[in-house]
């Protein structure tokens, strides 16, 4: 995935350097725009149909994508995402996920909380993403 940039609203990111390498920011401060709560999204197949069953790195790219695509309809991109809540149903996913957070937002990280579940909607679904986004 490509690096997304924030839209003009005024943004500021509280760092830290625990937190900068779990790619995410203890907290997001924002100033203007608009607030779009998206729902969760799980998946376990990509765009064409493929199955994603038992690949995270899949599962957790398409799960952006998807996040991407409904924020491009309401006016944004992943990089005005403030905080998220996600899913994964086994904690050896944990640095997997801050791999692929770290390729979509360089270093300016959603506040984020990351928990393991014992399951999610289907058995083969890995990970879900929850997200607030403040877009232009």
């Amino acid at each position: 995935m490509e690096k997304q940039q924030p839209s003009k609203q005024v943004r500021q990111y509280i760092k830290r350097d625990a937190a900068q390498a779990r790619a995410f920011s203890p907290a997001v401060i924002t100033q203007g725009g608009r607030i779009v709560w998206l729902a969760g999204q799980t998946v376990v197949e990509d765009a064409n149909g493929k199955s994603l069953a038992g690949d995270f790195i899949g599962q957790a790219n398409e799960v952006f994508a998807r996040i991407g695509k409904t924020l491009e309809q309401a006016g944004g991109t992943l990089a005005d995402i403030v905080t998220m809540t996600v899913s994964i149903t086994d904690a050896r996913f944990g640095d997997q996920f801050t791999k692929v957070r770290k390729e979509i937002f360089g270093d300016n990280f959603p506040a984020s909380a990351l928990i393991t579940v014992a399951g999610l909607a289907k058995p083969e679904m890995l990970v879900e993403v929850q997200a607030i986004a403040v877009v232009d």
